[in-house]
């Protein structure tokens, strides 16, 4: 079979990699619907994350059950599924208070952008539609398996409430589905931090109020102009660099919440700076499989509809374009067919 690798800076190929196999009693085999380029995936890809050596990549799936191990029971062959990105037994003591994504056992999944994947630990990291989705839903199911379950975290963890004024820091995927969130959980103020049309738009679509486009010392005052001087509730930074926790920060008010899940790089916080601020800080790798259930439901109702952030569709075998596209700020995310 072929599947994507990273060689080194936007050197990606699509190209033989070793078949999916069950290697252990509690794997599964999946079938892909679909999968996806993620914005994680461009930090390597742009030289700004360490390789060791070629790189098996893609962490974003859903499809059908080809084979399970022998001590898989919840999942069966050709039931539908949609997985979290990390793996999780879903019955350590972690994964019983809501952190799957710090699994005893876990592992962080790579290989999804190719036709078939290995699931370890299948019991408790998949989740099983009822019935086999109509193929326009798939699109919104594979959002659930990363860049919705992360924003939704997002949200939970900056204690979203209703009635709240929340801003979202970051407009890519993750920071969009911050929004959807937001809007679920209640909030009634959502100010999108963005500067590109497009995803400007998509933002107001999920539910966005205002839009800032300024940044640092300037976006700072706008959100206190907008909030009479007080500052967010909520702030959702879904980016990673020091600038947008920086951000994040400074745009809360005291007793405030925010929440982190841009996989950090080069942050660094001064304490303080935080001492005084009197915020909230809470993030890491959200716990997507807590969410999973709810998600899909939501999906399947038609009450949300995240899968329109993907605005590239591409076979599989040209996921370079879709890596392109992406780094390029021409897509927002690209979505990959077997």
């Amino acid at each position: 079979m072929r599947g994507t690798v990273l060689y080194g800076t936007k050197d990606i190929r699509f190209e033989e990699v070793p078949e999916s196999k069950i290697e252990s009693p509690t794997d599964a085999i999946i079938r892909m619907a679909a999968t996806c380029v993620c914005g994680s995936d461009l930090w390597p890809y742009r030289g700004l994350q360490p390789l060791n050596g070629a790189t098996p990549m893609g962490h974003e799936y859903c499809g059908f059950v080809e084979e399970v191990g022998s001590a898989v029971t919840s999942v069966k062959p050709g039931q539908f599924v949609v997985g979290s990105f990390a793996t999780s037994d879903n019955t350590c003591p972690h994964c019983q208070f809501g952190y799957q994504s710090s699994c005893v056992q876990r592992e962080f999944m790579t290989r999804a952008q190719a036709p078939y994947l290995r699931v370890p630990l299948a019991d408790g990291t998949l989740v099983a539609t009822s019935d086999t989705p109509s193929d326009d839903l798939v699109p919104s199911l594979l959002a659930a398996s990363d860049v919705l379950g992360t924003g939704w975290f997002a949200a939970d963890a900056a204690n979203v409430k209703l009635g709240a004024t929340v801003v979202v820091v970051g407009d890519g995927a993750v920071g969009l589905h911050g929004v959807l969130s937001a809007k679920q959980m209640g909030a009634e103020r959502i100010i999108a931090m963005s500067r590109h049309e497009t995803r400007q738009k998509l933002a107001r679509e999920f539910g966005a109020t205002d839009i800032v486009t300024e940044r640092g010392d300037e976006g700072v005052a706008r959100i206190k102009e907008l909030t009479n001087g007080i500052g967010a509730d909520s702030v959702l930074e879904c980016v990673g660099t020091p600038e947008s926790m920086q951000q994040a920060i400074r745009s809360t008010r005291p007793g405030g919440f925010v929440s982190y899940v841009g996989v950090p790089h080069g942050v660094e916080l001064d304490g303080q700076q935080l001492f005084f601020s009197h915020v909230h800080l809470h993030g890491g790798p959200a716990p997507v499989r807590r969410y999973l259930p709810k998600l899909i439901d939501l999906i399947l109702k038609g009450s949300i509809q995240p899968g329109k952030v993907f605005d590239l569709e591409l076979p599989l075998e040209k996921v370079a374009e879709g890596y392109a596209a992406m780094d390029e700020r021409r897509a927002i995310k690209a979505l990959l067919r077997p």
